[in-house]
């Protein structure tokens, strides 16, 4: 049987209409969040933010843990006692900012001041993904550069007992710390003026005089977690006016969630001009 075929334009339409391609996946669209993409851009970051100098430099830090863990067998009081001494002003007054605030400028603010950050801001993916997948890179090199340094620094004190709430104070500290450097990086080029200004002026004066402002101190508040969880410490790091223990771990996570938030949609008005960025 012969197949008839018209010539008329509405049966070369209806021809075409027949034969039509079946459409391919369009690209993600910006502002889609794309969980894949965020462990892309983990990747990415591990990798092109971390080069050789910067790993070599997050040593220091691990460094200091354990000196601390040092002096406070030097300390006439029990262990416990010492180490929660050393822990306050040492291990989370200066160990775990000056760390996160090398990484969580690591992963964002140095990328937007040397321009590479145009790379990733001018991909599909949603400004959410690549705040997150930067802030989960920094977290990663933190559990590595810091979270097992306080560990260690528990047993070099002689405190096995300790271990466990210094690794979790580090690691809730680091979160919440690392998203708010990551916030300064995605608001202003001078990320570490403005980081070392926060920690210096906000936390360590402010934050030392007015208890509602170290409320929201990633410093205070991972104080204030091995205060109630660590052995003997207590009495020694224990502050009026702000959550502890669980609370406390809570409370950081909260401000690792909102400070993230207001950094992905501050990245969406990010102008990028030259290696400087702003």
């Amino acid at each position: 049987m012969t197949e008839r075929r018209s010539n008329s334009p509405e049966g070369a339409a209806h021809e075409v209409a027949e034969v039509r391609v079946a459409p391919t996946k369009a690209p993600p669209k910006r502002g889609r969040f794309d969980p894949a993409l965020v462990g892309v851009i983990t990747a990415y970051a591990l990798k092109a933010c971390f080069p050789t100098k910067r790993r070599i430099g997050l040593l220091l830090p691990a460094a200091g843990a354990l000196l601390f863990a040092v002096l406070s067998q030097l300390l006439p009081d029990r262990a416990p006692v010492a180490l929660a001494q050393v822990a306050g002003p040492g291990l989370f007054g200066v160990v775990l900012p000056v760390g996160c605030l090398v990484i969580g400028d690591a992963v964002l603010g140095s990328e937007v001041r040397s321009g590479t950050l145009h790379f990733t801001w001018l991909s599909p993916a949603s400004f959410a993904a690549v705040v997150l997948g930067r802030w989960m890179a920094g977290l990663i090199v933190a559990m590595a550069a810091l979270v097992v340094p306080f560990g260690l620094a528990a047993l070099v004190a002689g405190v096995p007992a300790a271990i466990v709430p210094l690794a979790l104070s580090a690691a809730a500290g680091s979160a919440a710390y690392i998203a708010v450097f990551v916030l300064l990086g995605a608001l202003t080029r001078r990320a570490v003026v403005w980081s070392l200004g926060y920690v210096v002026l906000i936390e360590r004066l402010l934050g030392t005089a007015l208890s509602g402002l170290a409320q929201l101190s990633p410093s205070w508040e991972a104080r204030a977690v091995y205060a109630d969880l660590g052995p003997s410490a207590y009495n020694t790091l224990h502050r009026a006016g702000i959550p502890e223990g669980a609370d406390a771990v809570v409370r950081l996570l909260i401000i690792a969630a909102v400070t993230l938030v207001i950094a992905a949609v501050r990245l969406g008005h990010l102008r990028l001009s030259g290696p400087s960025g702003d």
